[in-house]
């Protein structure tokens, strides 16, 4: 059965979208971006903390459909310019250092919501 996530751990969404959707053992969580969720406000420290900031949303929504970051098998990152591709991949891999990295993709976009430099969706799956 198809159920809905929210946490208020993470940005509320910003459009008609759920933060995840779990199915059975699997998560589909939609893409966030660099918001902080205490105040909304975007983190625009660099995109080293953006990316640190959009993870830990990431962490939060999984954590709340009692999903671990090691869970996550595949995952897309968005990002305004591949010049930020080598921060952006060294934040994103501290989160996989103790755990099997998931398959993923990134691409360049020529705009984001609210036009953020990064973007990450991830599809999880419990054994």
């Amino acid at each position: 059965m198809k159920k809905p996530i929210l946490t208020e751990l993470a940005p509320e969404p910003i459009g008609p979208y759920n933060q995840a959707i779990s199915y059975d053992n699997m998560i589909f969580v939609s893409g966030q971006i660099p918001l902080n969720p205490k105040n909304g406000s975007l983190v625009n420290s660099g995109i080293r903390e953006e990316t640190k900031q959009v993870m830990e949303n990431l962490k939060a929504i999984l954590y709340e459909a009692n999903f671990q970051i090691n869970d996550i098998v595949k995952t897309s990152i968005f990002l305004k310019s591949m010049e930020n591709f080598a921060e952006v991949n060294e934040e994103y891999g501290k989160y996989f250092e103790n755990s099997i990295p998931p398959a993923r993709e990134t691409v360049e976009v020529s705009k984001l919501p609210l036009d953020v430099n990064v973007e990450i969706s991830c599809i999880a799956i419990k054994k």
